[in-house]
């Protein structure tokens, strides 16, 4: 099976309201439907661009305000999905349960449907700035172009988790991510190439770029998309099938084939999934 995907290398800057940032994300999406994409991957964290509309004193708004917009931002996205019939990864969004707030990614399908994952593994930054809570469940979500999973930024550091979704079946992992620096950039980056190869699989990932000056832990951003593959004919050499512009303003767009996938499990030149050691470690089948 063949399918499109696009990433958007959003763009982060002060807004005045939420009509500001539905215009913005409608603008990417329009860039997919044109370029006739499967699937539209948005960064982490990129709806906090709402809390620099402020409050009635001018102030920006604190992340706990953002699940106050939880319901505009489903309503928008699973409308653009329906429009244009494409698997929108919403990057994630804040939600509150009880006293904890989660960071949520979120999958629209073009029926309307709505899927979350919360993020696994969440950074003391998160922890300390913003008290968020980690999720305790891995979901690989079924589509008509296959099988995928949500794991944002830090959870693609961590190589349990990706085995555990490929083990459930996912051959696409969809990584949202929000990076300050060209460190954290990297740390991401690097290992969804590891992920990519011990797993043989693809990882589209990509970043918030822009700043939002008035928003706490928002100042900076450092961020590039990439659709990323296994190292191995009949892949490019260096496992990338596009990548963007570092920090700029775009959306990048590739071709997925998962028979390549399942060609170079059985028969490539290293067979990383198929020969990995259960008797030394567990499958997480």
């Amino acid at each position: 099976m063949k399918l499109r995907v696009s990433a958007v290398q959003y763009h982060l800057h002060t807004i005045n309201n939420f009509t500001e940032f539905a215009d913005q994300c409608q603008h990417y999406v329009k860039i997919a439907e044109e370029f006739k994409a499967d699937f539209l991957v948005f960064p982490e964290f990129f709806t906090t661009q709402l809390l620099s509309t402020g409050d009635e004193l001018g102030d920006s708004l604190s992340i706990s305000k953002l699940p106050d917009f939880t319901e505009q931002y489903t309503e928008l996205f699973v409308l653009l999905a329906m429009r244009t019939n494409i698997h929108i990864i919403g990057g994630t969004h804040v939600l509150r349960e009880g006293n904890k707030l989660y960071n949520v990614a979120h999958l629209f399908y073009p029926d309307g449907k709505v899927a979350t994952q919360k993020k696994l593994q969440i950074t003391p930054e998160e922890v300390s700035d913003w008290n968020m809570a980690a999720g305790d469940d891995l979901t690989v979500f079924h589509t008509k172009k296959g099988k995928i999973a949500m794991l944002t930024c830090y959870d693609i550091e961590f190589p349990e988790i990706v085995r555990m979704a490929k083990a459930r079946g996912a051959d696409i992992i969809f990584c949202p991510s929000c990076t300050d620096d060209q460190h954290s950039f990297h740390r991401v980056r690097y290992t969804c190439h590891a992920r990519a190869i011990e797993n043989q699989v693809y990882v589209v990932v990509t970043g918030t770029v822009g700043s939002l000056p008035t928003v706490e832990s928002m100042r900076a951003n450092f961020g590039q998309a990439a659709i990323i593959t296994p190292n191995d004919i009949p892949f490019p050499p260096k496992g990338i099938l596009a990548e963007g512009e570092i920090n700029n303003d775009m959306v990048i767009t590739a071709d997925l084939d998962l028979q390549l996938l399942y060609e170079v499990r059985e028969r490539g030149s290293v067979t990383t999934w198929r020969d990995r050691r259960t008797d030394l470690y567990p499958d997480w089948r």
